[in-house]
C-alpha cells in the first residue's frame, strides 16, 4: 500500500489533550522542536523554550486552570500533532499559540486539519479572527500558513529572558 493510500485509510481524530497526557505531549513537542529548529534558532533557544512553554508541570498547570485549550492529532490512536490556543486579549480573537506536526507526519493535511479545528472552534465561539505569531526565519511554517488564509499582519521583537528574543511576525486570519 504506497503512503499516500495508508494516510488516506488512517483513522485520524483530534482530541482534548489529557492532564494524564502532558508527558507524552511535552515529548512529542520536544522532538519536533529538536528536529524542526535547528538552524531557525539556536540549541540553546530550543531548550530554554521547551523547558519554559512544554515542560509537562507547564502544560498540567494550564489545562487545570483553563488557560488554553490543548489538542492533539492522533493517527491511528498515535499523537503526531499537537495545538494549543487561547482567547486573545484583543476583542473577537483567539490566539492560536502552538501548531506542531511530527516531521515524519508532514505534508498530509494534519496541519490544515488542525488549523481547522481551531478556527471551528473561534466561530463557534463568535470570534472573528484567529491570530498567530511564528519566527520570522520559519519559511515552512510561514508557507502553510498563508496557504491557509493567514496574512501578516505585523512584526514583533519580545525578549523572553535568558538572552533570546522571539523575532516574530504577527499573523491574521479573518473567519
Amino acid at each position: 500500500m504506497s503512503e499516500n493510500a495508508r494516510a488516506a485509510s488512517a483513522r485520524i481524530v483530534i482530541l482534548p489533550v489529557g492532564s494524564d497526557e502532558a508527558e507524552s505531549i511535552s515529548r512529542l513537542a520536544a522532538e519536533i522542536w529538536r528536529r524542526h529548529y535547528p538552524g531557525i534558532i539556536s540549541e540553546a533557544q530550543i531548550e530554554y523554550m521547551l523547558e519554559q512553554r512544554y515542560a509537562p508541570d507547564r502544560i498540567r498547570l494550564e489545562l487545570a486552570h483553563n488557560e488554553a485549550w490543548w489538542d492533539k492529532l492522533a493517527v491511528d490512536g498515535a499523537a503526531v500533532g499537537l495545538t494549543a490556543y487561547f482567547l486573545a486579549q484583543e476583542a473577537g480573537e483567539m490566539k492560536l499559540d502552538k501548531l506542531y506536526v511530527h516531521p515524519d507526519h508532514q505534508r498530509k493535511g494534519y496541519g490544515g486539519r488542525l488549523i481547522a479545528h481551531v478556527c471551528e472552534r473561534a466561530r463557534t465561539m463568535g470570534l472573528s479572527r484567529v491570530t498567530l505569531t511564528v519566527n520570522r526565519r520559519n519559511a515552512q511554517a510561514i508557507a502553510a500558513y498563508l496557504k491557509h488564509g493567514f496574512t501578516v499582519r505585523s512584526t514583533r521583537v519580545l525578549d523572553i529572558g535568558a538572552g533570546f528574543v522571539m523575532d516574530d511576525y504577527v499573523m491574521c486570519r479573518e473567519l
